[in-house]
């Protein structure tokens, strides 16, 4: 399989129809060869617009979601970005290629470090709700990306850290896999 028409064709039919507008990000998607962060047996299927499993539970965001999140939140070069729950590293990748000063973590050390703060924050699947310590470890002014889990669908959401605080903007619907540490407790219901 040639990976490079593939790559080429992904930023041609699934991200610019997207809205996937930032030449930085669709820089960054050209060049990261996503194969390489997919099980062997998967690699066939890196660049179809769909999630793809990793095992374990977890799944890789489809190109065109990503590329949509990443376009939205803006990265700059020199930003310090964190990368949350991002099973392949295909994510952190991506951000370093921009010239972000990138960490990832699985999400459960949300915790540690708590003095660090980022000029982004990227969430690498879906969540039914954003932890309040992750809003904490924004800088002022800072963005966060992720896609909220509603009853039934996906929303790719973005949002900007002002005064501890975090109002989401809701970009569009996405097929986006569940993070399942981040799973919101059942309440009591009748």
């Amino acid at each position: 399989m040639d990976h490079s028409a593939a790559r080429r064709a992904m930023i041609d039919n699934q991200l610019r129809p997207e809205a996937v507008t930032d030449a930085a990000v669709l820089a960054a998607m050209g060049s990261v060869a996503r194969e390489d962060y997919v099980p062997e047996g998967a690699r066939v299927f890196a660049y179809v617009d769909r999630p793809i499993k990793l095992g374990e539970g977890r799944a890789m965001m489809p190109p065109a979601a990503l590329g949509r999140l990443l376009s939205e939140l803006a990265p700059h070069p020199g930003e310090r970005a964190l990368v949350v729950g991002g099973a392949s590293d295909y994510s952190a990748a991506l951000l370093v290629a921009i010239g972000l000063d990138v960490t990832s973590i699985d999400g459960l050390e949300l915790g540690e470090d708590a003095g660090e703060a980022f000029d982004l924050i990227l969430i690498d699947g879906a969540v039914e709700q954003i932890p309040q310590p992750l809003i904490d470890r924004l800088v002022e002014g800072g963005r966060l990306g992720a896609a909220l889990r509603v009853p039934g669908v996906s929303r790719l959401v973005v949002g900007r850290a002002a005064a501890g605080q975090m109002s989401l903007r809701t970009i569009v619907d996405a097929d986006v896999p569940a993070l399942p540490i981040f799973k919101r407790r059942q309440a009591f219901t009748f």
